[in-house]
């Protein structure tokens, strides 16, 4: 399974398989919206076991986060919000959705100072907040009540990235201590400090 960040290419992929898995969808100017205002933030899961039979065969796309930063938050903080999440029923469980979720995080501290990140989810959606909250750390904000079009009540929750904000000062702190050292770093190296 590859993580990468999504292309514009990935929208239709995406669009699809936002209509397999959730109730609410958008319009497909809705993902390029996102994809071009904030192209470091959104990332997709690749089936990279599926063998490409020509040029024109497409990654099978089997998750994705879409994210974006708060244009005008009315705290003043700048954050974070997951538009959408969603991951093929045939590849729950391994997982991803907590991959593309860390890596959207990540990209949300490194590019944009973000503070902490805030997201909704239907009250119904055991799953989602048993991950949102037991696996990531996001706690219940505030309910919002019928929130969503079919009137269903969300929770508003919470994560703040101050810890993601440590990790990666101490990366950037080893990453020099260790050019310090020697003039050169190799790539093992490298990864190793990443892992």
């Amino acid at each position: 399974m590859d993580i990468r960040l999504l292309q514009p290419s990935d929208l239709p992929l995406i669009q699809h398989a936002n209509l397999e898995n959730l109730p609410e969808n958008y319009f497909l100017k809705y993902y390029l919206y996102h994809a071009l205002s904030w192209p470091q933030l959104s990332y997709v899961a690749v089936d990279a076991s599926r063998p490409r039979t020509s040029p024109y065969d497409h990654p099978k796309i089997v998750g994705y986060v879409l994210a974006k930063m708060e244009e005008e938050p009315s705290d003043g903080i700048p954050h974070g919000h997951i538009t959408s999440l969603s991951v093929m029923r045939t590849h729950r469980r391994l997982g991803i959705a907590e991959k593309l979720m860390r890596q959207s995080q990540r990209a949300m501290v490194e590019t944009f100072g973000a503070k902490y990140v805030s997201l909704h989810v239907r009250v119904s959606n055991v799953a989602a907040i048993r991950l949102y909250r037991d696996t990531l750390g996001f706690t219940v904000e505030k309910a919002e009540p019928k929130y969503y079009a079919d009137g269903e009540d969300a929770h508003c929750m919470r994560l703040d990235l101050g810890p993601i904000r440590a990790q990666i000062a101490e990366e950037e702190k080893q990453m020099e201590k260790l050019t310090r050292a020697k003039p050169w770093v190799t790539w093992g190296e490298i990864r190793a400090l990443a892992s």
